[in-house]
């Protein structure tokens, strides 16, 4: 099984969470989503570590579509996370609680030719977004609302209306910001509220209008919303593809059906062209 490489994550919209201390259900959330995070910090008790770790360094799972969570850096069983994924067939990690680039060094160190995602979800790892996103080992950026507003010594990321605050807001615009100007995948934060699917499918059709390329999951029952919300209605790439075609015979900026279409038009389309492929992939099974 060839190891992605690039500086996309490349792994599909819908990453679900699962224990890393739940080995039996490690197979089932990988077939429920496009990729799983198997989880050795928040997910996992302190007098579970152990067995977390003997789970990840057994599974048998695609590595292609398998992300490894470890502990924050500046946490206690850090290095004996690096050491599990070592003995382990994978080779992308989440950073979690990611702060500065010598913590990603170290991930590299112990691990070369590791692809990381950093988990930007305290006040400084959201400053040090743009250097973290600029390392040449970082494949994804994603941000995390509650722990990023309990660095901050608040109690809630969302209002009572269940929208972000203004704080968390700006987070996330700057961990999109980061992965955007570095060319690697940007990750949403998970939505806690497990049974409010509606209020999924919406902040997913969100995160895929503004440029997210994923977006977390921590029940599987957020996969199937956030997949439909990354895929294009067939109107939508109907008309993309239309407007893509049109500019074939038409050089420079064209009217297209009443309105003016130019070069950032263009790429608009080409992304939701994209996305229509990789919900065909989806679809048709190359990713379960």
């Amino acid at each position: 099984m060839s190891m992605l490489s690039s500086k996309q994550l490349g792994m599909g919209p819908a990453l679900l969470f699962c224990p890393g201390d739940r080995p039996d259900r490690f197979e089932k959330a990988a077939d429920r989503a496009d990729a799983v995070i198997l989880d050795l910090e928040d997910a996992v008790g302190s007098d579970a570590k152990a067995a977390a770790r003997d789970a990840i360094v057994a599974a048998r799972l695609d590595v292609d579509r398998t992300i490894v969570r470890v502990s924050a850096a500046t946490a206690r069983g850090f290095d004996d996370d690096l050491t599990a994924v070592a003995d382990s067939p994978f080779r992308t990690v989440m950073l979690a609680k990611a702060e500065s680039v010598d913590e990603v060094d170290r991930v590299v160190a112990a691990l070369p030719g590791v692809r990381v995602v950093a988990l930007c979800e305290t006040a400084r790892g959201v400053l040090e977004a743009e250097a973290l996103a600029a390392h040449p080992s970082v494949v994804g950026m994603m941000w995390g609302a509650e722990d990023l507003v309990a660095s901050l010594g608040g109690t809630s990321s969302r209002d009572d209306a269940g929208a972000y605050r203004e704080v968390a807001a700006h987070a996330r615009s700057r961990i999109l910001l980061a992965a955007g100007a570095f060319g690697v995948t940007a990750i949403d934060a998970i939505r806690t509220d497990i049974a409010d699917l509606d209020g999924a499918h919406a902040e997913a059709v969100d995160a895929a209008a503004s440029g997210f390329g994923a977006k977390a999951a921590i029940h599987p029952n957020h996969v199937e919303p956030y997949r439909r919300a990354f895929a294009p209605t067939a109107a939508q790439l109907d008309e993309a593809q239309r407007i893509l075609a049109a500019a074939e015979t038409t050089p420079g900026v064209f009217s297209f059906e009443g309105r003016m279409v130019d070069e950032p038009i263009l790429r608009h389309a080409r992304s939701v062209v994209a996305r229509g492929s990789s919900a065909a992939t989806t679809t048709n099974g190359s990713t379960p």
